[in-house]
């Protein structure tokens, strides 16, 4: 007869064996045999039962594994020169997972006793459970500084591309890391100030032309004054952070809450978790818990996270990198929600109907323990019947409840009728040397849809909770558009033989009425992007105006305090309402409440603008080596100097220049949107299906400048106006019937405008 283990036994094995944890390997190593392995396998579904282990398929795990971002303490180099990390937040029961650290060579040497934050990767069939990357140590927060390397006889100096910096810096020869004069280099500073009281750097990373694809996003983080430094303040209260227990908490670590994210996400602030509702009272219904990172834990009002955050107002996102609102330490670690590991959050219960109406909610402030991080893809080829091994576990009890109340949901959404609008959104892919390799556009799979409206609910949720507790919060604000605009989309539907519903109070659904019936016609584009471009921007305020776009009169921001310091005043107000701790919202910020609205959705549009600049010049740089090529595109915007052309392939917008278009003049009708030829009558309007060549791709600027070749697969009269042998060529004639036809229709909503103006 076999020995059977004892549970602190077959928990030591598992500690130090994360890669063969299934039922036959534990078996084995214990010599256990016949019919002992009915005893191990009790043994183990009571672990199971008491939290000690987590079953995922056929293996079982320490569900207090380590978090992708941990803090580890350096031991001393072993005999092979090799250093390896203590993790200090190490929970589990067993042998203590060895983790060694792979330096790189513009990391700064370790020594013995530094505390380092890093990213962990677990590795398989190694005499180590762990590799560990620095992310940075901590206790020291060198000022970083991005600017031009001009080479010298003693060194060089770095000319800091940012207007505001107040001096050069200077290189020593040893710090130079092989850079180059004219090179875009990232260094941080290295000691006291040398010669001339100039301060000191060590180059830390080349990134070669300053027109290169690598250095894009740094050019537009400081060229729009977006904060990348985290002043030493802000470190020191990041790295003395821990993680928070139960106390004054609801255990929600049974709940199986999954993050469903992007495959690359940096972060994971959000979890979720649907079940059919019991309450007979509510046949057919079901139960959604949102879980919320519990940011306002860590980062307390008035200290200097909280300002630092506030000053940022939000994470800035781009294709190569992140500028986080808040420190590595709580954004990549202690607030992000990583797979197993206990996690503080605040979260929320709702119950809805068949019909995918919210009938009750009640917040909690809880700690979880994230069942899986998952990604959409995946997931949603789970729901078609394609689950892989990531997913088999939690397809019945979890992922299919997730769609089924996502589909009482949708129900919900169509009578609400939010406005449906159809713009793809497009993704850069960039290599490792931060060159562009295609640009394709993003999916939108049922899994976005089912994330983002269980987000909307969850808002929801929160502003009707402080709005009956009176407890001061900050909305998401959306108006409904200008009359001006409006006007505008009415006269650009009816001149595509479209209409948008007059003489009432306009609703979302009137909108959606017009672009279903431009749905799948020539005009479908066109009346997306006019009716986009009259909508008011979005802003946060502590008056609700409500948001017309989602069609819901209480809206405020409450899911991502990660990211966005909205979140987080939403989140600390929860608290004060509740009374759940002292970290609430307090009198100094209710009193500057309307300042902080202001403030961050000023921040929030500079974060827009340098994303958009970023994907302007990452895209001409892509097609710089396509210059001279054809494309096809449709005219997105008319102005004065010339048409804006969007390209189908890339999404990418370029300027025809009106002096490139022929050799006539081209009257320019603000109110109509279009640029007439005086001699043609040719006419260029929104929506047209354009040819065209590219003629310069400029990646400093992000610029572009086509030729206009062919307007409705019709190719443009030689030189405008020109004949041939004293008649026009019979594209000519096309083009001018074609464009006759626009004149009058332009001139007929010009007469319509004058009459009502007279009225």
């Amino acid at each position: 007869m076999s020995r059977i283990p004892s549970k602190a036994e077959i928990l030591d094995w598992i500690s130090a064996n994360p890669t063969h944890t299934s039922k036959r390997d534990i078996a084995k190593a214990f010599g256990i045999k016949g019919a002992d392995r009915i005893d191990l396998k009790r043994i183990l579904k009571e672990l199971e039962a008491e939290g000690h282990l987590h079953k995922r398929k056929k293996t079982y795990r320490d569900p207090d594994q380590l978090p992708p971002v941990t803090v580890l303490q350096v031991k001393a180099p072993d005999a092979d020169g090799d250093l390896y990390g203590r993790p200090l937040e190490w929970h589990g029961e067993g042998v203590e997972p060895v983790i060694l650290i792979l330096p790189r060579a513009s990391d700064p040497a370790l020594g013995e006793g530094d505390k380092i934050l890093v990213k962990l990767q677990q590795v398989p069939d190694q005499d180590h459970n762990y590799e560990a990357r620095l992310i940075r140590r901590i206790g020291s927060n060198p000022r970083r500084v991005l600017g031009i390397f001009r080479a010298g006889s003693e060194g060089g100096r770095i000319v800091p591309i940012d207007k505001a910096a107040s001096s050069e810096w200077m290189v020593a020869p040893d710090a130079i890391n092989g850079a180059k004069d004219g090179e875009l280099v990232e260094a941080e500073q290295a000691g006291p100030k040398g010669r001339m009281g100039l301060p000191r750097a060590r180059i830390v990373e080349r990134l070669g032309d300053p027109a290169a694809p690598k250095a894009v996003s740094l050019i537009a983080i400081h060229q729009h004054g977006i904060p990348d430094h985290f002043p030493d303040p802000v470190m020191t209260e990041a790295d003395a952070a821990k993680p928070m227990g139960l106390k004054g908490r609801e255990d929600l670590r049974e709940l199986p809450l999954v993050t469903i994210d992007p495959a690359d996400a940096r972060d994971h602030d959000d979890a979720c978790y649907a079940h059919s509702d019991d309450d007979p009272k509510n046949p057919g219904g079901h139960v959604i818990w949102v879980a919320i990172a519990d940011v306002a834990a860590y980062v307390r009002p008035g200290s200097a996270l909280d300002r630092e955050a506030r000053k940022r107002g939000n994470s800035s996102y781009f294709p190569d990198r992140v500028v986080p609102m808040l420190p590595d330490r709580l954004s990549g670690d202690l607030c992000s929600l990583h797979e197993g590991v206990p996690r503080a959050c605040i979260a929320v219960r709702m119950q809805v109907d068949a019909e995918g109406n919210k009938i009750g909610h009640r917040f909690v402030r809880g700690l979880m323990r994230s069942a899986a991080s998952l990604h959409y893809a995946e997931v949603q080829d789970a729901q078609d019947g394609d689950a892989n091994e990531k997913t088999t576990p939690f397809l019945e009890d979890v992922i299919k409840p997730l769609f089924a109340a996502y589909a009482a949901l949708k129900r919900a959404r169509a009578v609400r009728e939010p406005l449906d609008l159809e713009l793809p959104e497009r993704k850069i892919i960039l290599d490792d040397a931060g060159s562009v390799t295609s640009v394709a556009f993003r999916d939108r799979l049922d899994a976005h849809k089912l994330i983002e409206e269980f987000m909307i609910l969850a808002n929801v949720a929160a502003a009707e909770t402080l709005i009956k507790k009176r407890s001061p919060l900050l909305f998401r604000v959306h108006e409904e558009p200008a009359q001006e605009k409006l006007e505008a989309l009415r006269e650009t539907a009816r001149a595509a033989g479209l209409n948008l519903a007059k003489g009432q109070v306009l609703q979302t659904r009137h909108l959606n009425a017009l672009l279903n019936h431009a749905a799948g016609t020539d005009e479908a584009e066109l009346i997306n992007i006019s009716t986009l471009r009259s909508m008011q921007q979005a802003y946060y305020n502590p008056e609700n105006f409500g948001h017309f776009g989602l069609a819901l009169k209480n809206y405020a921001h409450f899911t991502s305090p990660i990211r966005r310091y909205a979140d987080l005043i939403v989140h600390r107000s929860l608290i004060s309402s509740h009374g759940w701790g002292d970290d609430g919202l307090d009198a100094a910020q209710i009193e500057r409440l309307e300042e902080t609205a202001t403030h961050i959705s000023d921040t929030e549009r500079r974060s827009m603008i340098a994303e958009r600049d970023t994907t302007d010049r990452y895209l001409a740089s892509y097609l710089s080596e396509r210059v001279g090529n054809e494309f096809e595109g449709r005219i997105s915007g008319i102005a004065r100097f010339g048409a804006f052309v969007k390209l189908d392939e890339t999404g990418a917008d370029g300027l025809v220049p009106v002096r490139s278009i022929g050799r006539e003049f081209f009257h320019f009708d603000a109110q109509a949107g279009t640029l007439m030829g005086a001699d043609t009558g040719m006419t260029l309007a929104i929506g047209q299906r354009v040819t065209v060549r590219l003629v310069q791709a400029a990646p400093v600027t992000g610029g572009l400048e086509l030729e206009l070749l062919a307007i409705e697969n019709l190719e443009l009269p030689k030189g405008g106006g020109s004949r041939k042998g004293g008649r026009r060529s019979p594209a000519g004639r096309t083009v001018k019937r074609k464009a006759a036809k626009s004149k009058h229709k332009a001139a007929k909503v010009r007469r319509k405008v004058e009459r009502k103006r007279r009225d």
